[in-house]
């Protein structure tokens, strides 16, 4: 049977739904950081946007380290099943987070923070 090789096999979901995001993200490299980016941007963006129709200006350190906090948890969540998220990742979302709770520190006056 030859022609049995070239089926296309289904895959196979009685392990549960982390197998096959792990297998997605695994075959489409760029899922992840592209996952993360767009968590980061809609909080950021988001946040600066309704601050900004709101009372007309926008604190931007502010809304970085909230939107880079949340991304922050969202690659915790994925770094509980080994194998959905490379440690590099979860090293550059660490540094981020640093550095906007930095940006945010030196923005403000002693007496603001």
């Amino acid at each position: 049977m030859i022609f049995l090789d070239y089926l296309y096999n289904l895959p196979n979901a009685t392990s549960g739904l982390d197998e096959i995001l792990i297998d997605t993200a695994t075959s489409v490299t760029g899922l992840i950081p592209l996952l993360l980016l767009f968590v980061f941007f809609v909080v950021f963006l988001g946040g600066v946007g309704l601050q900004t129709k709101r009372l007309g200006t926008a604190d931007y350190p502010l809304w970085s380290v909230v939107a880079s906090i949340s991304t922050f948890l969202v690659t915790l969540l994925m770094s509980v099943k080994e194998g959905f998220i490379n440690i590099t990742w979860l090293a550059v979302v660490i540094v981020i987070t640093i550095f906007s709770g930095v940006w945010l520190f030196l923005d403000r006056k002693i007496t603001e923070v």
